[in-house]
C-alpha cells in the first residue's frame, strides 16, 4: 500500500483482501482533520462495491472539525446558537444589552424555521428565501434576522464547522423608502402645551406629575440628545451659570433583563460623547430642575426617581405617551425630537453641522435616517422662468 505524503483529507492507493468469508476488504490510508494517517476500510461483495462503500465513508468523514467545540456539521442549529451566545459572553466584545438583543432575535425570528435542521442542510438557498418570505412582513426584522444569523454561522466557519458561510451570498435586503418624520415648531409648541396642562394637575385623576417630563422634552430638544443620554446627564455634566450654558453627554441608561437599571459611563458611540452649548429656553428648564433636586453631590443624576435612581427609558415613552394621549397627539416619540432638532439645523445651517450636533460620524447617516426632506423648491426659480419665457419677450 503507499506511503506518500498525504493531504489533509485525501486518502492514499487503495489496496483489497479477501475476508475469511470470500467477501472483499477495500481499504486505504485517509488523512484526517489532526494531520493523522488513520487505515480506513470497508467490505463488499465485489471489489468495485467495496471500493464504493470505502469511498462513501471517506465522504462523510468531515475535514471541516471544530477546534474547540463537540460540533459538527451534523450537528442541529439550536447546538450552534447555545455554542455562539456563551462564545459572544466569553469575548465580552457586545454589550450586556447587545447580547440579549442577539438572543431574543435568535430565539423569535430564526430558531422557529431553522430548529430542526442541522448546520449541513442550512445552505444559501434556504437562508434567502427565510430572508425574502421575513422581509414581506418586516424590513427590519428580515435585517435583524440576517445579522444573527451571519454571526452564528459565521462561527461555524472560524472553528471550521463548515467550508463556508451561506449568508455572505443571499441577495441583498432592500430597505423600503421612507420618510423621516419630524416635528413643525407649531407640533412642538402643542406638545409643551400638553405636558404644561398635564404637569399643572388640570388633567384627569392620576400619579400626581412631578415635573420632570417637561424637563425632559426641553433637554432633548435643546440638546439633540437620545432619551437614554438625557436620563444620564449629572450635575457634573451641567454648566448653566457660563455665557454660552452648555450640558455635557457622557453616559447613557442601560436596564439589562434581571438588573437593576443604571448609568452607562459612556453614550452610543464615541463621538456621542460632547457637550453642546444649549438654547435659552432648555437652560432654564434645566435650572428649574436644579432647585428642585434634592441631592447636592456632582454625579447626582438631573432626572431620577423620588430615590434618587435613575429612570427607565420605557416608563419615560410610557409616560409621554400617555400624556399626549390624553390631548389626542398621537405618533410621537423621545426619538422624534431628535428628528426634529436634526431637520431644523439642516434647514437654517446646514446637514454637517445637524451631524455634528446629533454626534453622527457620518453626514449620509442623518440625512437618510433624520432630516425631514422639505418638498418645496426654492421659490427663486419662478422669478428665473419669467425671464425666460415671459409673454412679454
Amino acid at each position: 500500500m503507499s506511503r506518500q505524503r498525504l493531504t489533509i483529507g485525501t486518502f492514499g492507493e487503495i489496496g483489497y483482501l479477501k475476508s475469511p468469508n470470500g467477501r472483499t476488504i477495500a481499504r486505504a490510508r485517509y488523512r484526517d482533520w489532526d494531520g493523522r494517517s488513520r487505515l480506513v476500510q470497508a467490505t463488499g461483495d465485489t471489489r468495485k462495491s467495496a471500493e464504493r462503500a470505502l469511498k462513501a465513508k471517506f465522504a462523510e468523514r468531515s475535514l471541516f472539525q471544530p477546534a474547540a467545540s463537540d460540533l459538527t456539521p451534523d450537528s442541529p442549529f439550536p447546538d450552534l446558537v447555545t455554542y455562539w451566545l456563551e462564545d459572544l459572553e466569553l469575548e465580552g466584545r457586545v454589550s450586556k444589552r447587545t447580547l440579549q438583543l442577539y438572543e431574543r432575535n435568535m430565539q423569535t425570528l430564526v430558531l422557529p424555521v431553522f430548529e430542526s435542521l442541522t448546520l449541513r442542510e442550512i445552505g444559501v438557498a434556504r437562508c434567502d428565501h427565510f430572508l425574502k418570505q421575513l422581509a414581506k412582513q418586516s424590513y427590519n426584522r428580515a435585517k435583524q434576522a440576517r445579522v444573527v444569523l451571519r454571526l452564528a454561522l459565521g462561527l461555524a466557519v472560524r472553528h471550521e464547522v463548515l467550508p463556508r458561510n451561506p449568508m455572505d451570498h443571499v441577495s441583498r435586503l432592500r430597505r423600503p423608502p421612507t420618510i423621516p418624520s419630524a416635528l413643525t415648531p407649531a407640533e412642538v409648541n402643542g406638545v409643551r402645551a400638553a405636558i404644561a396642562y398635564w404637569e399643572a394637575g388640570r388633567s384627569i385623576s392620576g400619579p400626581k406629575p412631578d415635573g420632570q417630563l417637561g424637563a425632559i422634552v426641553e433637554v432633548m430638544l435643546g440638546t439633540s440628545a437620545r432619551i437614554g443620554e438625557v436620563l444620564a446627564i449629572r450635575r457634573c455634566d451641567i454648566d448653566v451659570t457660563s455665557a454660552t450654558p452648555s450640558i455635557r453627554i457622557t453616559g447613557t441608561i442601560v436596564s439589562h433583563r434581571g438588573e437593576p437599571t443604571t448609568r452607562q459611563d459612556h453614550p452610543k458611540t464615541a463621538k456621542s460623547r460632547r457637550t453642546v452649548a444649549i438654547p435659552t429656553f432648555t437652560a432654564e428648564a434645566v435650572r428649574r430642575r436644579l432647585v428642585h433636586l434634592a441631592d447636592a453631590t456632582p454625579d447626582a443624576l438631573l432626572f431620577c426617581s423620588r430615590e434618587g435612581t435613575p429612570l427607565t427609558t420605557n416608563n419615560v415613552r410610557r409616560q409621554l405617551r400617555h400624556v399626549l394621549d390624553l390631548a389626542g397627539i398621537s405618533g410621537v416619540t423621545p426619538h422624534m425630537f431628535r428628528r426634529t432638532v436634526a431637520t431644523a439645523i439642516s434647514q437654517e445651517a446646514s446637514i454637517d453641522l445637524a451631524a455634528e450636533l446629533l454626534g453622527h460620524t457620518d453626514p449620509a447617516i442623518t440625512i437618510q435616517h433624520y432630516i425631514r426632506r422639505n418638498e418645496m423648491v426654492d421659490p427663486s426659480t419662478a422669478a428665473l422662468l419669467d425671464r425666460v419665457f415671459s409673454k412679454e419677450r
